[in-house]
């Protein structure tokens, strides 16, 4: 089986933390200690990938962010991995002349400019230190993998790339070239990490196609210095899609601005909208009992507790994209399972005479049967705690889930929002649901409205205190975009792309959040398979054709079955599971998702409202 992205980035991690060179599998020989100094980017990009011990096992005894407050360790080498700026560039130079260290091994996450190379050779002469700096290179891994199939460009600063930042109506053409020229640098590191050059398609007249342009010409220049090009040699040959080039297709966000919006029952799409969970960590208030506090005393600080979500988990691997109800009833069978093996464990104890049972039921078994089983139980007890430790984790984040489902009525809603969809009859017509005091959030779109009865929605949202600011911004968007409608069945064939004749209404109570939940063929996922089984379809008939290894011209389709989807504008696990659903119904076709950034539903609504405030 071929690498995963995770695996490369990962590889590449471990080869940079052995000095650039690829450890040794299999030797008892001690790790060289070191420091690991990094900024936010490069700890965002190594914590789902790495963990402590992980890093500890290859010698890092210390790693320091590198703008806090470090004491010099003259004996030891240190390990840097940050982004070229100025600001990291200064504190590295502040570093060789305060003498923190060894030895120095500069590893960038993107490739460094010329003048700052310099920068850095100027203090080095400086500070006598010039023999000290080991080694520099530039990594290319400036993206952060979170699943096998899965990726996000950045954690630190994503307000600079957000849909937000891309559809400001006020934005400055040297905005939109700096945040193109961002999202091209990481997906051009992305391909290197990989080892594949892309076939790229996209369509016209949107952000997307600006980032296949300039990706295009960003790997023609590579390609064409072949002495120093990233795609040959060692890269491509150990490239992920070696023996098969991936189709890189490019997504808008404004082609479907419903499914960010939408509700899901999967459980890692509902951890992401409903707990506090980034870069495969959630994070969530530790319950402190029911008591309360004495009259007049404070009350008490809830505690954080927070959980990784790795792919050691076993649990987690296999239940992340099952629906919420099938993972609880997953974990009550792991801890029937547990159970039994623990008690199993307990009556073998007490059948040897350990914990004082009576002698005849140790005469009336083999001994030597039960001490071989015992022997057997006691070596699995590692294993067996830490199935407990995975059965105690889901049970609270499935338990915390739970209880804002309750406490939003999502079930309610969800139920409701699925007889709009497939439009079954409602127990309530929409205006009543709306005007409901109880009500929460309903998103309805996807039907043509007569304005008589839109104006009537929106006012009784107006007086049960929504925002629409959301609504406003829908409305200006639409009044400007240029995507032709063409008539299909919402409910047959998945969400129609925004710009249609569809009426999109987010409706927002008590800053509390629902959305409908998604069908089984969605736009980006629809659009993909237009792509890769070569199907004419008028969504797709038009995108444009960059294979950066032809002469321009000289371009044409061939059929694919390796494929990276990514949406500029930013994404969600929503489309995620779809697309893996669609995966494991074609078999031999593998398909990544990545994204300029991760948002849930309230995330999202937060950047539409913005806009619509304007």
């Amino acid at each position: 089986m071929a690498a995963s992205v995770r695996e490369k980035q990962a590889a590449a991690l471990k080869r940079m933390l052995n000095f650039n060179t690829s450890p040794l599998k299999n030797t008892a020989a001690e790790p060289v200690w070191k420091v690991l100094i990094y900024d936010r980017f490069g700890q965002d990009i190594i914590s789902p990938l790495l963990a402590v011990k992980e890093l500890r096992d290859m010698g890092i005894t210390l790693h320091l962010l590198l703008h806090s407050d470090r004491d010099p360790i003259p004996d030891v080498p240190a390990i840097y991995f940050v982004m070229p700026t100025e600001e990291n560039i200064d504190r590295i130079c502040q570093d060789l002349r305060n003498q923190l260290y060894e030895s120095y091994y500069l590893n960038f996450i993107s490739a460094i400019s010329r003048s700052k190379l310099e920068d850095i050779a100027g203090a080095a002469l400086s500070a006598n230190a010039v023999t000290q700096v080991t080694k520099v290179f530039d990594q290319y891994l400036n993206f952060i993998t979170l699943e096998d199939d899965m990726f996000i460009l950045c954690n630190q600063n994503k307000e600079l790339i957000s849909y937000h930042a891309i559809n400001k109506p006020d934005i400055m053409d040297t905005e939109m070239e700096a945040i193109m020229d961002t999202i091209v640098d990481s997906l051009f590191c992305f391909f290197v990490t990989l080892g594949a050059v892309p076939i790229i398609r996209c369509p016209r007249g949107n952000a997307a196609e600006m980032v296949a342009v300039k990706l295009d010409k960003k790997l023609r220049e590579n390609l064409r210095d072949a002495r120093n090009s990233l795609f040959t040699g060692d890269n491509m040959g150990a490239g992920q899609f070696s023996f098969q080039r991936p189709l890189f297709v490019l997504a808008d966000r404004n082609l479907d601005l419903a499914t960010p919006l939408h509700h899901t029952w999967t459980y890692q799409a509902l951890i992401h909208d409903v707990l506090d969970f980034h870069l495969n960590r959630v994070s969530m208030d530790e319950s402190v009992g029911s008591e309360a506090s004495p009259s007049g005393a404070r009350p008490k600080k809830k505690n954080k507790k927070s959980y990784d979500l790795t792919a050691a988990d076993k649990f987690w691997q296999k239940h992340k994209g099952s629906p919420f109800p099938e993972v609880a009833e997953s974990v009550q069978e792991e801890l029937d399972t547990y159970r039994a093996q623990e008690d199993e464990v307990k009556r073998l104890k007490s059948i040897m005479g350990l914990e004082g049972e009576d002698e005849g039921a140790i005469s009336s078994i083999s001994m030597s049967d039960n001490t071989a089983k015992l022997t057997s139980a006691v070596s699995s007890l590692p294993e067996l705690l830490e199935k407990k430790r995975l059965i105690d984790l889901h049970t609270n984040v499935a338990t915390a889930v739970l209880d804002h489902i309750k406490s939003r009525k999502l079930d309610v809603y969800f139920e409701y929002e699925e007889k709009l969809m497939s439009k079954s009859t409602l127990d309530k017509s929409l205006l009543d649901i709306i005007s409901d005091p109880d009500g929460i959030l309903l998103s309805y779109w996807g039907f043509s409205v007569f304005q008589s009865d839109l104006d009537q929605y929106k006012k009784a949202l107006l007086e049960t205190g929504c925002d629409l600011s959301s609504l406003n911004y829908i409305k200006q968007w639409k009044a400007f975009t240029k995507i032709a409608a063409t008539p299909s069945n919402y409910g047959n064939s998945g969400v129609k792309p925004m710009g249609q004749s569809v009426v999109n209404n987010y409706l927002v109570r008590k800053n509390r959040v629902f959305k409908v939940s998604f069908f089984q063929n969605l736009p980006v996922t629809r659009i993909l398979d237009n792509l890769m089984e070569m199907k004419s379809n008028p969504e797709t008939d038009d995108y444009r054709y960059f294979d950066p290894k032809m002469l321009r011209g000289s371009e044409r389709s061939r059929l694919l079955f390796q494929a990276v989807v990514f949406v500029v504008g930013g994404g969600n696990y929503i489309e995620y599971q779809n697309l893996v659903d669609y995966t494991k119904a074609k078999p031999g076709k593998r398909v990544l998702y990545g994204c300029s950034e991760l948002f849930n539903a309230g995330q999202f609504i937060k950047q539409l409202s913005s806009l619509g405030q304007k």
